[in-house]
């Protein structure tokens, strides 16, 4: 019985997923748990598996295609079998079966001898375009194989053993789409020459080809304008947000945070860091720690607004917002309440580095209960962040900038100070919920030591 292949569901607010490519091609036999093709959510790119071994066939969608959740995309066949609606194969003429008579004097003669082929062949061709009319069959009684396609549809002068597809990573592949390489030119390393992103980015120039902007459509007359489609990571980003900024009422509050005793903690914390030969801590490592302690201690900020119903978290998974070219993309720090600051600075170090990588699981960007976008690398003093639902709550964190700051005695002296903007749902947070957490925040990052309390 044929198995499906269907569209994976990888994430619980996953909707649809486009198909970036197939790995295993139309007619190519497969087995278990053998990558065959990979997906993009809004999120991350997915490796798929094989459900069962066989033969793949009747590939409905192409790269670029989003098609929702579940839907059949392919099959797996066993040998003999044919795919779900299709006509089953006529059987080969025998001596017991009764033959056309021969035209009569005067008709003129048409050939009515059918191309008989395997299901695989037959499907292989008609993905190909082939008219199996033209292709030598070297099986029995001359009948079209799989293998017999595939010498027809093989490049004149390729090597032994070709079969047309390039093996890499979909982070490789990513790379090789930006920086214009020819995956085909470039040697891979990994496991039966799979090509991994390093090997990309040490690609020969030769491998390298200029890589064009995205074709504009066409636009009236007299206007300079280039039109890019809004698709991929971008149209759902775009989608979520404008659904989260019209349907959940946001309240802000603003605080600014004098960094005078962080920045001198988290300078000890690096040399012992440094001494020791652990990576360094950064910022937001610490800001991460001090976000989880206090949503410990205002669980309304950890909560979900789910219909008619208010979920509140037990686990404190704070995510963590990352730039990326093509969009934004969240990795969580999960139970960050329960971790130390070094392991959630190497945590952090490693989410960032495999979300530009492209190397994210779905584990990695699921399950978040608060998010921390921090634009203050980038020189940003202060904005304000819309929230990531279903989740309640979202804190935007500005530039620390030295600004004239007054004593208990007027005295005026430069100090560090950092705003942050808190942006709450107001369904589900009250102003002086949301201001008692951010008023334990304040404490915490201006007085690190209650990170021990």
């Amino acid at each position: 019985m044929p198995i499906d292949v269907i569209m994976p569901k990888v994430d619980m607010d996953q909707e649809t997923g486009t198909v970036v490519e197939w790995v295993k091609g139309e007619g190519e036999p497969v087995t278990q748990g053998e990558i065959i093709l990979v997906i993009e959510t809004d999120k991350v790119a997915i490796e798929v598996e094989s459900p069962g071994t066989g033969i793949l066939a009747g590939i409905s969608i192409q790269p670029g295609d989003t098609v929702p959740i579940a839907t059949t995309i392919a099959y797996i066949l066993q040998p003999g079998e044919a795919l779900p609606g299709a006509a089953p194969e006529a059987p080969p003429p025998s001596s017991s079966t009764p033959q056309a008579a021969p035209p009569a004097a005067g008709q003129n003669a048409v050939a009515t001898t059918p191309v008989t082929a395997t299901p695989v062949a037959r499907n292989m061709a008609a993905s190909a375009g082939l008219d199996l009319a033209n292709v030598a069959g070297t099986g029995p009684g001359g009948k079209v194989t799989r293998s017999d396609i595939e010498a027809a549809l093989t490049p004149s002068g390729a090597p032994a053993g070709y079969d047309g597809k390039v093996y890499a990573t979909p982070a490789a592949r990513r790379i090789a789409r930006e920086t214009g390489v020819d995956l085909s030119a470039v040697s891979g390393s990994g496991p039966k020459g799979r090509i991994h992103a390093d090997d990309v980015a040490a690609a020969p120039p030769t491998a390298v080809t200029p890589v064009s902007a995205p074709q504009p459509l066409a636009v009236p007359p007299g206007q300079d304008v280039e039109i890019i489609p809004l698709q991929g990571m971008r149209r759902t980003i775009a989608e979520r947000l404008t659904a989260s900024y019209q349907n959940t009422p946001h309240i802000t509050f603003t605080v600014r945070v004098e960094m005078s005793h962080f920045n001198s903690v988290r300078a000890e914390l690096n040399e012992r860091a440094e001494a020791s030969g652990e990576a360094r801590i950064s910022a937001t490592a610490i800001l991460v720690k001090a976000v989880a302690m206090a949503l410990t201690r205002h669980p309304m900020l950890n909560s979900a607004l789910h219909g008619e119903e208010i979920h509140l978290h037990r686990d404190v998974n704070v995510g963590v917002a990352v730039a990326l070219e093509q969009g934004l993309i969240v990795p969580v720090v999960h139970n960050a309440a329960q971790k130390g600051v070094a392991q959630i600075a190497a945590e952090v170090k490693d989410l960032a580095g495999r979300a530009r990588e492209g190397r994210l699981l779905p584990a990695d960007v699921g399950g978040g209960t608060f998010t921390i976008s921090n634009l203050g690398p980038f020189g940003v003093e202060q904005f304000t962040a819309i929230i990531n639902p279903p989740q309640s709550a979202i804190l935007a964190v500005g530039a620390t900038q030295l600004e004239a700051v007054p004593d208990e005695d007027g005295q005026i002296s430069a100090r560090p100070i950092m705003r942050m903007t808190l942006s709450a749902d107001h369904r589900v947070v009250d102003g002086a919920v949301a201001a008692y957490f951010l008023a334990d925040l304040k404490a915490v990052l201006e007085t690190p030591s209650l990170l021990l309390w």
